[in-house]
């Protein structure tokens, strides 16, 4: 149940494009004291959370730039506060709470209308890297939907534009809509300085938790740099269908 308290206290949402690391985020914020949910998955995605998005997602993004109609979003509503009633069993009162659902970043705009408490933590990882993952789940299940056209889960170049524009679009909506309740950090950083980054995340949901402790909980989820193996030809196609936000989250400069 969502009482008076949670209300006030969260949620703190994190989001990303799949494969970008953000286990590693959900162990920090449990160290810190975070109610991120009893039903999780291997990992650590809030199951009830990750439900809602199967519903929804398709269904939001393909109105995004119209407007979604206000039945619409009406039953969105209800079924989102029929969720979160789950997903917060077990939380105390007054306990800082939310979740971490990677694909709650096609729903950003929605859940802070819905949620206008709601603080997210964006977690971004080199779209090259993303695009030759095997993890492609996001571009099969949504990836249509939300670039308007039939994409295929075999094709990085379909990867890394959904990668770009939907980052992108979260960077812009979280700095202009979201300002101080924004946060987003790169998973290399994360594993070249947890410390420091896991102190950034403490700071940014105002969490206890030690960020030394913290930064033992991450780890290297998946290799890093694989696209640096790759034929250089094959890269460059990447780095020309991705380049304004390969350049805007420090991945290629120029």
């Amino acid at each position: 149940m969502i009482t008076s308290e949670l209300a006030v206290a969260g949620p703190g949402v994190v989001g990303a494009t799949g494969g970008s690391g953000t286990r590693a985020v959900a162990r920090i914020l449990r160290q810190g004291g975070l109610f991120i949910g009893s039903r999780l998955n291997d990992s650590e995605d809030a199951v009830d959370l990750g439900e809602y998005s199967d519903v929804w997602i398709n269904a939001f993004v393909s109105f995004r730039t119209r407007g979604v109609p206000d039945q619409l979003a009406k039953v969105m509503r209800v079924h989102l506060r029929a969720i979160l009633s789950t997903h917060c069993t077990g939380a105390l009162p007054e306990q800082k709470w939310g979740w971490k659902e990677p694909r709650s970043i096609f729903l950003l705009p929605f859940l802070h209308e819905a949620l206008p408490t709601l603080r997210f933590l964006h977690v971004v990882r080199d779209g090259r890297d993303m695009a030759l993952s095997e993890n492609q789940n996001q571009l099969r299940k949504h990836g249509g939907a939300y670039l308007g056209r039939p994409t295929d889960a075999r094709s990085p170049l379909d990867s890394i534009e959904l990668w770009a524009r939907l980052n992108l679009e979260t960077a812009r909506y979280g700095a202009e809509r979201l300002e101080d309740r924004y946060l987003r950090i790169r998973y290399e950083d994360l594993c070249s300085d947890p410390v420091s980054t896991a102190s950034d995340v403490f700071g940014f949901f105002g969490l206890d938790g030690d960020p030394e402790v913290a930064a033992r909980e991450v780890r290297r989820w998946g290799a890093s740099g694989r696209w640096t193996a790759q034929d250089p030809a094959a890269i460059a196609q990447l780095e020309q269908r991705a380049g304004e936000a390969l350049r805007e989250f420090g991945y290629i400069t120029g």
